[in-house]
């Protein structure tokens, strides 16, 4: 990871990704691009500020070196794009372009973070709209055949960047204050099991922001270190709380 790149820098995931790897020795340059300027600086960043996402794309092969990897943490909600074109346009259509310009540009490692039951059958979650656009960018990123892709599949993500579904939030820091465990162990798909959206409690869990970042960031130091299961890897929950904080070491 001498060279990143991150887009969606300012998200909730993204800004934790960009803390991991300013604090990482092993990451030389990192550069984001976004609509706004990160709430931090380094002398190891390298901020590009652009308002017009059609043309984040076709920046990275302006970049010199060719990032070596590229981290992809766009997306929006319904409620802040007004409908679900706008959103689809984000959410999938902008992130399908990046992750092709990438190829283009010869990047090595592409990381995508993704969402939960996006490929769940058993889930009436991946009929929505939301899991389609989350389903068609991995599956975008899988006909590229990168060298390496890393697809991450949070659940709710927690963190003080997240103002929406408060009161879930709310719930599952009650949970944390009682035992980190319970909250892993109930998660999303035991809040649908009690509303009846779904009939089956496998998969979900609720996740901080800082341990997804944290994810993505070891999973690339895997991928590096010839660690990774394999080319394409896709990093459910579990999978996500294992490199980000029970294996995490700072």
């Amino acid at each position: 990871m001498t060279n990143a790149l991150i887009f969606g820098s300012t998200g909730a995931v993204g800004s934790q990704i960009l803390a991991t790897l300013l604090s990482s020795p092993t990451c030389m340059t990192l550069t984001t691009v976004s609509r706004r300027a990160p709430q931090t600086q380094d002398p190891k960043l390298r901020a590009i500020i652009e308002t017009d996402t059609a043309k984040w794309g076709f920046s990275i092969a302006k970049f010199s070196p060719t990032p070596s990897v590229v981290f992809n943490a766009v997306g929006t909600t319904f409620a802040s794009a007004g409908s679900v074109a706008a959103q689809w346009a984000i959410d999938h259509d902008l992130c399908v372009e990046n992750a092709k310009a990438a190829k283009a540009a010869g990047v090595k490692t592409y990381v995508y973070c993704s969402s939960a039951g996006t490929s769940s059958s058993l889930s009436p979650f991946a009929l929505t709209p939301y899991a389609k656009m989350k389903r068609g960018v991995e599956n975008a990123i899988k006909e590229l055949d990168f060298d390496n892709a890393i697809i991450l599949r949070p659940g709710m993500i927690l963190g003080r960047e997240i103002p929406k579904n408060k009161w879930l939030e709310d719930i599952f820091d009650g949970l944390k204050r009682i035992s980190q465990g319970l909250q892993d162990k109930w998660g999303m798909c035991d809040l649908n099991l009690l509303i009846g959206l779904s009939k089956t409690n496998e998969g979900c869990v609720a996740q901080d922001q800082t341990v997804i970042g944290r994810a993505a960031v070891a999973a690339v130091e895997m991928v590096e270190g010839a660690k990774a299961p394999s080319k394409f890897w896709i990093l459910e929950q579990s999978d996500i709380v294992k490199l980000g904080r029970d294996e995490w070491k700072d």
